[in-house]
């Protein structure tokens, strides 16, 4: 695998009700074969559904905006600048809290990361 340039623009784009994902490297995008890396946005007052990740851990490091995240049996207030390692098949979920979205960014210890639960 060689070097690769990810463009914000051009990251591959999903919207949600409750907010957007951009995929920016990954095994799909064909930039990684061992990690997946996005930015996320959720909009204020939403959450996005409780899910796991059956084949890799995640990290999570808040930007900006708050987060009330519940892993397994917790719920985590997060601010900004927090960093959250989510272990390999723990059920969490993000909801924004306060008066501003929650922008964070995403890394996975898998370039095809597998999501069980709600998407």
């Amino acid at each position: 695998m060689k070097v690769s340039l990810a463009s914000f623009r051009d990251a591959d784009r999903e919207e949600f009700d409750w907010g957007t994902i951009h995929w920016l490297v990954s095994g799909k995008l064909g930039s990684s074969d061992s990690m997946t890396f996005g930015k996320v946005i959720i909009k204020v007052g939403q959450a996005n559904p409780h899910h796991g990740h059956s084949n890799c851990d995640e990290i999570l490091h808040l930007l900006s905006g708050r987060l009330e995240h519940s892993a397994g049996d917790e719920v985590l207030r997060m601010e900004p600048g927090d960093t959250m390692s989510i272990p390999k098949g723990v059920v969490h979920n993000a909801k924004a809290v306060g008066d501003e979205d929650a922008v964070m960014v995403i890394a996975f210890s898998s370039a095809h990361r597998e999501t069980i639960g709600e998407s």
